[in-house]
């Protein structure tokens, strides 16, 4: 069969690897840490952003900007330099990877929050932490203990948010079924390979979600539409002239009685 074409345009990209026969490829707190070393290393010379992570025993998670098409070689890089790092360390030889890592193209920024909450949330599906930030090898837990890494500090969830606090409120609700579906149908369309791909486009602006004359009621269930399309918590806020943590609570009630 042949191989799928790997979109290596310049944009964001979900990536994903597993260990070989996905047996435990980072063993140690010191492997994770080594791992992401190696990532920002790699990053910093093929000029990549890295906007959230997750690493896990077995596999991790990125989600990548390259402003180069120049993809395949950086993440060949990044894996090639761990494999030989891991290799050396446990004695052991052959492939370490289960085979190339998966790629998913972002088309639509309606799905660039919606992956930072997925990644974050891998570990407490995982049954491994309980609260968002916990687990020490994402993103939030970075944030939250002011630690961020070099080649991550150009995120976007540290540029559109005004506080931690507003961010790990947004980030830690629970994932709806919603939420779920949309990754899933982000994974299918992504893999289809287009050949022009346009460089992404918020389709709606903020002022199409809101009316100059609407009850409270459905002014919230404008917000929480607007979230759930991709727009960030600060700047719903900032558009409607109410505080972060205002929207946040009108966000937590709506989600729950969801």
């Amino acid at each position: 069969m042949a191989r799928k074409i790997r979109i290596e345009d310049a944009g964001f990209h979900h990536i994903l690897n597993r260990g070989v026969e996905r047996r435990v490829i980072f063993d140690t707190a010191k492997d994770k840490e080594k791992f992401l070393e190696i990532v920002c290393e790699v990053s910093e010379h093929y000029d990549f952003t890295i906007h959230a992570y997750v690493v896990m025993d077995n596999h991790y998670h990125l989600l990548l900007e390259n402003k180069q098409e120049n993809l395949s070689a950086g993440m060949r890089q990044i894996n090639a330099s761990y494999a030989q790092y891991y290799n050396k360390k446990y004695k052991r030889t052959g492939h370490l990877w289960q085979g190339r890592f998966k790629s998913w193209y972002l088309f639509d920024t309606n799905y660039l929050f919606v992956l930072f909450k997925y990644l974050e949330f891998n570990p407490i599906v995982a049954q491994i932490s309980k609260r968002v930030g916990e687990y020490h090898y994402t993103l939030m837990h970075d944030i939250l203990q002011n630690r961020v890494k070099p080649c991550m500090r150009d995120s976007f969830v540290l540029q559109w948010y005004d506080s931690t606090n507003a961010l790990l409120e947004s980030v830690e609700i629970k994932m709806t079924q919603q939420e779920q579906e949309k990754i899933s149908q982000f994974q299918k369309d992504a893999t289809a390979y287009k050949t022009n791909p346009k460089r992404i486009e918020q389709k709606l602006k903020l002022k199409d979600y809101f009316k100059k004359e609407m009850s409270k009621i459905d002014r919230n269930e404008a917000i929480l539409k607007a979230w759930q399309d991709g727009f960030m918590q600060s700047e719903i806020a900032k558009f409607l002239e109410l505080s972060d943590a205002g929207v946040s609570k009108i966000l937590r009630k709506l989600k729950v009685k969801g």
